[in-house]
């Protein structure tokens, strides 16, 4: 059947084959026949192209694998395509982090610069990392969500214009220890033994040692890869401080990575639903997290506005309604008609949002 971008579907089109988000529900089902509404939902799901079936469109040839990947490569948004830029550029630094080697800072600031040009696209909630393969490293892909989360959470928490992109830096290279960490440990499929743990968590020792004599970088970056793990109450790692003895950069970045170690999928974990990560972010801020940081956070992102469309975890598409902000990651989604009410059906969730 042929398959065309989205932009280039008609009311009164068939689909061949099911719709999938890009968390794999069904969105909308073989045969359907499309809508208005329908296309107007699949370009809020940023659904790159679909099979349909239509009365004198000719069927797809051989090449209907290389047209699709062309539409998929089409269909990237700006932000993405920098995204992915800025992967192959981390991964290429970190290669060049050897003995007697420089780490090529100059260079990591000049992508970073170009990423960040496009940082009011960036949403935390919504961005979805373009595939590639499977080819990067989950930590790689996890440092550059975090950098673009990092410079959006120091905006909202009203740090000194000169230190946004100090602290984007910092959220970038926060895990570089890493590369001093045998990569047989990060893809054994079963749980590390105490062993391997131990030697995981050096990673903040390893990445501040790395950091701390580059002379371009200031100390809240260095500080940041070794303290991103620490917890006010003294429950962190490596060292154990406590309160104001974490630097401002690692506490940022600490809510960053939290937040997409989440939402990530990892060999022991799948990923999880941003929208109980933000619940338990908001009640691990007790006593471990900067709890005036956390709900920032939590506010900013979860600015909805009525007629957002929204996944639920029983794969239903709703539009919110209602948001109460004493409850700002449970509002009032409507289905169909049906109103919801997130906070009062607790065994019901918002796995997705989209924007219309």
């Amino acid at each position: 059947m042929p398959v065309l971008p989205t932009s280039q579907v008609q009311a009164g089109d068939r689909l061949a084959t099911d719709v999938q988000t890009a968390m794999g529900s069904i969105l909308l089902q073989e045969g359907r026949t499309l809508t208005a509404r329908d296309l107007e939902i699949l370009q809020a799901f940023l659904i790159p192209n679909v099979d349909v079936r239509r009365s004198g469109l000719a069927e797809s040839g051989g090449d209907e694998a290389t047209d699709e990947a062309a539409a998929a490569e089409a269909s990237l948004l700006p932000l993405q395509q920098k995204f992915l830029s800025m992967e192959k550029l981390l991964k290429w630094a970190f290669t060049q982090v050897g003995p007697g080697q420089k780490i090529p800072i100059l260079e990591i600031r000049n992508g970073l610069r170009e990423l960040l040009e496009l940082i009011d696209d960036y949403n935390v909630l919504m961005f979805s990392p373009p595939f590639d393969g499977g080819q990067t490293e989950r930590w790689v892909r996890k440092s550059v969500l975090v950098a673009l989360t990092s410079y959006q959470l120091a905006r909202w928490c009203k740090f000194p214009d000169k230190d946004w992109t100090a602290i984007a830096l910092a959220g970038l290279l926060h895990d570089i220890g890493n590369v001093r960490i045998d990569s047989a440990i990060f893809r054994k499929p079963s749980r590390l033994t105490a062993e391997e743990l131990h030697e995981m968590r050096q990673h903040t020792v390893y990445g501040f040692r790395l950091l701390e004599g580059v002379a371009s970088l200031n100390q809240g970056i260095s500080l940041a890869a070794l303290q991103h793990h620490e917890r006010i109450d003294g429950s962190g790692y490596p060292m154990k401080v406590t309160g104001e003895k974490i630097h401002p950069y690692a506490k940022i970045v600490a809510i960053a990575d939290m937040y997409h170690a989440m939402t990530s999928d990892r060999h022991h974990r799948k990923a999880e639903s941003p929208y109980l990560v933000l619940e338990q972010l908001q009640s691990e801020a007790f006593g471990k997290l900067d709890p005036l940081y956390v709900q920032t956070f939590i506010d900013r992102t979860t600015q909805f506005h009525n007629g957002m469309l929204v996944q639920l975890n029983d794969n239903r598409v709703g539009e919110i309604v209602f948001t109460d902000r004493s409850h700002p990651t449970r509002p009032m989604v409507s289905v169909y008609g049906e109103i919801i009410n997130l906070n009062k059906q607790r065994d019901l969730y918002i796995c997705a949002i989209y924007s219309t």
